[in-house]
């Protein structure tokens, strides 16, 4: 008689499922939260972050229904799926708070964030910049003898590639919006 060959936890539909059901990955997630538009409400949703030691790696606030006084937080966090289930129940117990949606989850969405990047340089490290800024299709808004000033929008990755690419040939400053994102299709 020969033994039995069962993978421990081989089958998710196993009712014999020994996976642990916690995880130690930690992974960015993309936050979406309708809110009434008043005041202390983005206090509020920051508090909870700040009193659990959450971090936020971007925010963004902006009116979305002018008529029935909405608000859209998009946030950019990180932290194990337990932390992300955590987080977005307690999002949802602030009495402000109409709909909690995690963007990495529910399906494929669309990110963008506007950059505006300064860079120093002159000679060949202009016309470099120049190169570079084309083919990443970056504007120029600002241009003075010393320095350029980029417009760039595109996923954070985009911008990220770019202030690397940049940052030899003599990058000053970055300032950056914070993410915007909408889920794909319905």
């Amino acid at each position: 008689m020969s033994a039995l060959k069962i993978k421990k936890g081989a089958n998710k539909h196993s009712a014999y499922n020994l996976r642990p059901t916690f995880s130690d990955v930690v992974e960015s997630h993309t936050l979406a939260v309708i809110v009434d538009n008043e005041p202390g409400v983005l206090a509020r949703v920051i508090g909870l972050f700040s009193g659990r030691g959450y971090n936020i790696d971007s925010l963004t606030v902006a009116e979305v229904d002018h008529t029935g006084h909405m608000s859209r937080i998009t946030i950019v966090t990180k932290g194990t799926p337990q932390i992300i289930e955590q987080i977005k129940a307690q999002l949802g117990r602030i009495v402000s708070v109409h709909e909690v949606h995690d963007l990495t989850v529910e399906g494929d969405s669309v990110e963008r964030e506007l950059a505006l990047v300064r860079v120093h340089g002159s000679g060949e490290q202009r016309v470099e910049a120049l190169r570079l800024a084309e083919i990443f299709r970056a504007q120029v808004v600002d241009s003075t003898h010393e320095s350029f000033v980029f417009e760039l929008t595109g996923a954070p990755d985009k911008i990220d590639a770019f202030a690397e690419l940049m940052r030899p040939l003599g990058l000053g400053r970055i300032a950056r919006t914070g993410v915007a994102a909408l889920s794909r299709g319905r």
